[in-house]
């Protein structure tokens, strides 16, 4: 994890930790003002429904997954993305084993640990 006025992030620098939900993520950069997060899931696993104030763009590096946004469930696949607008509730369930990259504005503090 890295915040600092370094432009250049090399994969080696963020470490990965389980989520509450029982999946990884590892927080790959993040200024105050935006944060990019990798989260790895196994076939099955779930993210579980919540929401937040900050505004959120996914992309699916990998796998399939369905994803529910404010009531709305769409299936979405590798090279897909969507985003969820502020206090939406959301969450994910992983079809098969795959990886989501997250940005976030801001930065979400709660994941700084």
């Amino acid at each position: 994890m890295v915040q600092s006025n370094d432009i250049f992030i090399r994969s080696a620098d963020g470490e990965w930790t389980v989520t509450p939900d029982g999946n990884r993520r590892r927080i790959v950069v993040y200024t105050d003002e935006l944060m990019m997060v990798e989260f790895a899931f196994e076939a099955g696993g779930e993210g579980w429904m919540h929401s937040h104030p900050h505004v959120q763009s996914s992309y699916v590096a990998e796998g399939r997954f369905d994803v529910t946004i404010d009531g709305r469930t769409e299936t979405l696949k590798q090279g897909d993305s969507f985003i969820v607008p502020s206090g939406l509730r959301h969450g994910v369930k992983a079809l098969e084993k795959g990886r989501l990259i997250d940005c976030f504005t801001p930065h979400r503090a709660d994941f700084i640990a």
